[in-house]
């Protein structure tokens, strides 16, 4: 990493064009001091950036890791969801402050090797991500239409056209369709968690970490959870969106406005993905937790087990397996949105490279589309192995997660591109460092636990 650099034109201001050029600086801001017109003049990208926190890979992760472990698992997602408040805090600010975002910012202070290997990991994780919609997608379309898998996997392609659809009516309602889907999975699984009537006495006890998190099964499970909660591509979004809003950029008074209230809706809105993704533990846990969880391993055992008066006791009912449906149907539609920004924000902020939304769209998903057709294929259609595939995307988000907050954290650290007044403080550099680290060891544990299961 290096601060010196030609294609920086000042500390703010990126030489090759704004990110996001067609939303940047486009929703404009009231003068009214009042602090709920502020959060909700700055409310909106934070519900983007959540929406990563709860896709289909989420599901299958807090879900089984409720159903194989209990309620053991509860700290690792109220760890992973501090975690996440930091590293978005930071990546909102360094879009905000510099006015690049994390790819641009990258491409600026790094060598081209250095850069170019961190494209190609930032790539593969929004593969990854994409991953987990298709399968999330499919499945969903199975179980409310009877649509066969891989019809259902190849129909995914044409979301493509919902986003079309949605670059036409403006940055402002984008955030608000979001929100909308955002809400309908919170009502739903609010409610399935209230029936499922889970120990809250052993849920609460267990945001205590515990040893046992450890163990190899454990620590798999664990690490999903971390990546399908942090997600990589969520800090190359923030940095860029938390850019939309129209202000005075040279008043420092502006400024501290707009990281403040940023800071705000992004925290709240991740406040909101932890919520979600404890009701899908505990009604993993509560719902399944001792009964058969071999039999559990699947979006579409879980479906049926939801009207199963076995598993799930007198409250079992079809209205609640379908609601399971639609919810995760709009999770994936949700991140479909998301992802194709991200992916934009990647390819123009590392290689300046500019083309239509809608072809980066196809390209990452047909891209994404073959391995999960291959494992359709390959296992005759076995939902258990679509699902071993989207645990093993969310593993390997975890695993590329460091090669974000890195450069993340040593940019937000420095001041040459911060300023004095905006560089991290010494508090948050360290926590960031020491989260980098922990995480980075776990990974490089089960990577080689995985090899020598292999060898």
């Amino acid at each position: 990493m290096t601060d010196n650099v030609s294609t920086k034109t000042s500390l703010t201001g990126y030489a090759n064009g704004p990110s996001l050029q067609e939303i940047n600086g486009t929703v404009t801001i009231p003068k009214e001091k009042g602090f709920l017109k502020n959060l909700l003049a700055f409310s909106g990208p934070g519900a983007l950036v959540a929406v990563g926190y709860m896709d289909p890979g989420n599901w299958v992760t807090s879900i089984g890791g409720g159903a194989q472990y209990g309620y053991l698992l509860m700290s690792v997602i109220l760890i992973s969801s501090l975690i996440a408040m930091l590293l978005q805090y930071m990546a909102a600010k360094l879009g905000i402050v510099t006015q690049m975002d994390l790819a641009q910012a990258t491409r600026a202070h790094t060598t081209k090797r250095i850069g170019a290997i961190l494209w190609v990991m930032t790539e593969l994780a929004i593969m990854a991500t994409d991953i987990a919609e298709v399968i999330g997608g499919a499945i969903a379309l199975q179980l409310l239409f009877g649509v066969p898998l891989i019809l259902g996997v190849s129909l995914t392609v044409f979301d493509v056209l919902l986003l079309l659809l949605l670059t036409k009516l403006g940055f402002r309602k984008i955030e608000a369709i979001v929100l909308c889907l955002i809400t309908v999975i919170l009502v739903v699984f609010a409610y399935e968690v209230i029936i499922a009537q889970p120990n809250m006495g052993a849920a609460v006890a267990n945001f205590i970490p515990r040893p046992e998190i450890v163990h190899p099964g454990q620590l798999t499970m664990a690490l999903g959870i971390v990546g399908a909660t942090v997600m990589p591509h969520n800090l190359y979004l923030h940095s860029s969106i938390s850019q939309t809003r129209k202000f005075d950029r040279e008043d420092p008074a502006e400024m501290a406005r707009a990281v403040k209230f940023t800071t705000w809706d992004s925290n709240i809105q991740l406040f909101g993905a932890f919520v979600i993704n404890c009701l899908l533990l505990l009604l993993g846990a509560a719902m399944f937790f001792g009964k058969g969880t071999d039999q559990l391993g699947t979006f579409g055992n879980l479906y049926a087990a939801l009207q199963d008066n076995h598993l799930a006791g007198a409250v079992a009912s079809p209205v609640l397996s379908t609601l399971f449906a639609v919810a995760l149907l709009a999770s994936g539609q949700n991140s479909t949105i998301t992802g194709t920004l991200t992916g934009q924000v990647i390819m123009e902020g590392f290689i300046n490279m500019k083309i239509p939304l809608w072809v980066r769209r196809l390209v990452t998903r047909l891209i994404s589309v073959v391995p999960v057709i291959i494992a359709t294929v390959f296992y005759g259609g076995s939902e258990r192995a679509l699902d071993n595939l989207l645990v093993n995307s969310q593993v390997f988000l975890s695993i590329a997660l460091p090669f974000s907050m890195i450069p993340l954290t040593i940019f937000t650290s420095s001041k040459k591109i911060m300023g004095e007044q905006w560089v991290n403080k010494r508090w948050v550099t360290v926590l960031a460092w020491t989260c980098t680290i922990v995480l980075t060891i776990l990974n490089v544990q089960i990577v080689l636990t995985t090899i020598k299961d292999l060898f």
